[in-house]
């Protein structure tokens, strides 16, 4: 009996022992839980927070981009209104892309082969300026384009004839009209960018063009698409 009570007790302090290292086991898995529980919590309040500001961020970006729309909308209608005189074959005011295209035709500024614009495209650019003038927040690209058939006389090619062309409509409105030469830029772009087919002479004709493009200003946008 002494024997049987020896060993029954020494399996008691192996079961007591055994509970321990359990419990231990049980506490130590609950607190891994709680930790588990703690840091999901704080990431999902986290991801919310992130959420949130991506929400603020993107209404802030439709927002710039809107008040872009509108200000170009409003300067597409404000130069139509004031180019009205014009035939639609002198010239088009078109918004394309976010930017506003006016294209003022070869009959309306310069005699063929020639890059010295004429009395009537003076007034078109005189009138022209009068709204850049009171417009903030734009960029000017005045491109010259040509159509397909190749220039004999004072100009090498018709790049040099676009560009001479966009050269002189810059100097008119920078010298004779007072608009800003920190905003505006000359380039000649050729036959290489077509609006009609070069293979009739109305299409040719169409080719035969100045484009005056206004962009916005998209400092404030491409800030908040870096941050």
């Amino acid at each position: 009996m002494q024997a049987d009570s020896s060993g029954t007790h020494s399996k008691l302090n192996d079961c007591n022992s055994q509970v321990a290292l359990l419990e231990k086991d049980k506490m130590d898995l609950k607190n891994s839980m709680n930790d588990q529980s703690a840091n999901y919590q704080s990431n999902q309040a986290n991801s919310n927070m992130t959420i949130a500001d991506q929400a603020k961020r993107l209404k802030t970006l439709e927002g710039l981009i809107q008040a872009q729309k509108d200000v170009m909308n409003k300067l597409k209608k404000t130069i139509a209104d004031a180019l009205i005189n014009f035939k639609p074959d002198e010239l088009t005011v078109t918004l394309k892309d976010g930017k506003l295209y006016v294209s003022l035709q070869e009959k309306l500024l310069f005699a063929s082969g020639s890059a010295v614009v004429d009395p009537k495209g003076k007034d078109a650019l005189k009138t022209l300026a009068a709204v850049l003038n009171t417009t903030s927040g734009i960029t000017i690209d005045v491109e010259g384009h040509t159509d397909s058939i190749p220039i004999a006389g004072k100009y090498e090619d018709n790049w040099a004839l676009s560009t001479a062309r966009a050269a002189s409509i810059v100097r008119i409105l920078i010298k004779d009209y007072q608009v800003s030469p920190t905003t505006i830029i000359a380039s000649g772009r050729s036959k290489y960018l077509p609006v009609a087919t070069n293979s009739s002479t109305e299409g040719r004709a169409s080719n035969r063009r100045t484009d005056i493009i206004l962009s916005p200003d998209l400092t404030e946008l491409f800030k908040l698409l870096n941050q």
